[in-house]
Parts: C-alpha cells; structure tokens; sequence
C-alpha cells in the first residue's frame, strides 16, 4: 500500500512510518504542511491511506481546515491516532476528530474506545513502540555519560492545568526524593526551571541541559547508568519507555499495573513505588553495576516484540477488519 503521513515532527516520523516500510508499504512523510503542498502531495504520491497523528504544530489553526478539505475531496481513507488521550482528549483530540472527521481513530488509551464508538466514531487501541532506526544502543559517550539521568520535558503549564496528574505523584516518587538528598540529576529537556514547587525542591542550573534532539535521546539512554522513566498514567505507558529499553538503558520507572503487566520488574527494569523506595533502590544500583548491565540486556530483549513493525502489522489487520473503506475486502 502507498501510505502518507501528514507530519513533521521527529517524534512521530521516524516511529510508525518506518513500521510500515519495513513491512513492505510505500511511505511517504509530508514534512511541513502548507496550503499548496497538501494537494499536490496527495495527487503525486496517490496513497491508499493517509495518516495524522498527534498533538503537532501540523495539527493546529488553519492547518487543520486545509486537511479536512483535501483530504475528504480526494475521498481517500484518513485514519488518525490519538496519541494524547486521554489528557487532552477534550481540550485536542475530539475537537481535531470532529473537525476533521477522519475514518478511523486508533488511540493508545484503551478506555477511550469505547468511548469513541459510543459517539458513533470507529475506534481501536493502538500502544506507543519504538524503532531502532532511532532507539538503538550506542557506545557509551562520554558527553551523555551521567549516574542518573532524565530526558522529558517538564511540562509546567500542563501540571498546574492538571493538579491531580499522574505525572506528578511520578515525579514526586522518582524525582524528588533524588533532589532532597543532593544525589544529581541530569536532565535533558525543556521547562525544569519552572518544576520547584511541584518537586517540592530546585534543581541546580547545572544540572539541566535543555533541549535534546529527539534522534539524540538514545545516546543518554546508552550512555547513562539510571534513566528515570516519568509516567503520565498508572493504565498506560509512555513512549519513552519503550525507547529507552530498546536503547539498553537501564530504567527506573513508576510501579504501575501497566508496567507490571507488559515487562517484568527486577528482570527488564526497576519499579518504584514511594520516594524512599527510588532513593533505595538508586543507591543500590548505582553500587550494582553488574545486575544493571544483566537487566539492560533483558530489558532490550523484552522490548523487541514492541518494534513498530508489528504495529504496523497491527494496524493493517485492524482496519481490514473493521473499517472496509480504509481497506477494502480482497
């Protein structure tokens, strides 16, 4: 199949749509979107399917109209995945859906499937993965080469938005009790400077980096010996977990029923549970430097059936089941 996604951010184009190269598909990623280059892309490349997804700046203001126009005239199947459910799903992701209305909206939180079907819109689960043309081991560099280590934007906006957040009782579990001790954190990403009421203590200057190129992430996975995972909610995980595994990075996460129920904690990575626990168990393993190596290798093996070629599979086999315009019956 000829397949176009309609995106430029780097989080999404070197994830799903390579899924579906390696499988066999023609891939096509728009880069920027503009008023004449929709059309003209769609009528040269001729897709069978044509993809949004996310929360990106290719999905915002007049974007959004010129997408609903040229795409519903081409009359070519839109499937659209909600990758900020269910956070936004009322301030982005059904405002997007019922502007837009696209054919079928994958989502990867899974109560939000019925939630959609209710409403009328075809709907299925589709889980965050990763792809190791991006999320691959490198040797260890010594310029990401830290004990503890985060790479996350913090959010702030979001966090006083929200107060109730899962991502803040992470944080207070896996970041705080870190930073109370003075054990140092490096941290990669933007908005640290706004996080000490939240984490209830400020963090150094020189401690944060800023922004990391989304292609770089691996480096400070390879390179580090403690990533803290930081979940958004205890029913789902968050990419970035798949992707540090993938890049053999040791991780010390939340102690969710959704980490517990795809990987298997002490095995493929640490769970935390209360702020004592995390400062335990980083002192332990920052000692341990031979269980860490044993559990980077079973967390890299675990991950494999994650690979976004099997989504990609995934998402073929849903739509030819559900959804006969987006792929008729042969």
């Amino acid at each position: 199949m000829r397949i176009l996604f309609m995106e430029s951010n780097p989080m999404w184009i070197y994830g799903l749509p390579n899924g579906f190269l390696d499988n066999g598909h023609e891939v096509r990623v728009s880069g920027v979107l503009t008023k004449e280059n929709i059309p003209e892309m769609i009528a040269e490349f001729q897709p069978d399917l044509i993809f949004t997804m996310g929360w990106t700046n290719e999905l915002v203001g007049e974007k959004v109209n010129w997408l609903r126009k040229h795409i519903k005239s081409s009359k070519i199947p839109h499937i659209y995945w909600a990758t900020e459910d269910p956070t936004h799903t009322q301030s982005f992701t059904l405002p997007y859906i019922q502007q837009v209305q696209p054919d079928f909206v994958f989502t990867i939180c899974l109560p939000r499937v019925n939630y959609y079907k209710k409403m009328g819109i075809k709907s299925a689960h589709l889980d965050f993965g990763y792809h190791p043309l991006i999320h691959h081991f490198t040797r260890p560099e010594e310029e990401y080469r830290h004990s503890i280590a985060v790479v996350a934007n913090a959010y702030p906006k979001n966090l006083v938005q929200y107060p109730n957040h899962y991502r803040i009782q992470s944080l207070k579990t896996l970041v705080s009790p870190l930073l109370r001790e003075n054990l140092r954190i490096d941290f990669y990403g933007l908005g640290w400077e706004e996080l000490t009421d939240i984490l209830g203590y400020p963090i150094p200057e020189e401690w944060m980096h800023g922004y990391l190129p989304y292609t770089l992430a691996n480096h400070v996975y390879s390179s580090s010996d403690i990533i803290l995972g930081i979940q958004n909610h205890p029913t789902q995980l968050t990419q970035r977990i798949y992707e540090i595994l993938a890049s053999r990075g040791f991780l010390i996460t939340s102690d969710t029923p959704e980490t517990r129920s795809i990987f298997s904690p002490a095995q493929d990575l640490i769970v935390s549970s209360s702020p004592s626990e995390t400062l335990d168990l980083v002192n332990y393993y920052l000692q341990a430097a031979d269980q860490r190596e044993a559990i980077r290798d079973n967390g890299q093996k675990s991950v494999k059936v994650h690979h976004y070629k099997n989504r990609a599979a995934y998402v073929i086999d849903v739509l030819s089941d559900n959804c006969a315009k987006c792929i008729p019956p042969s």
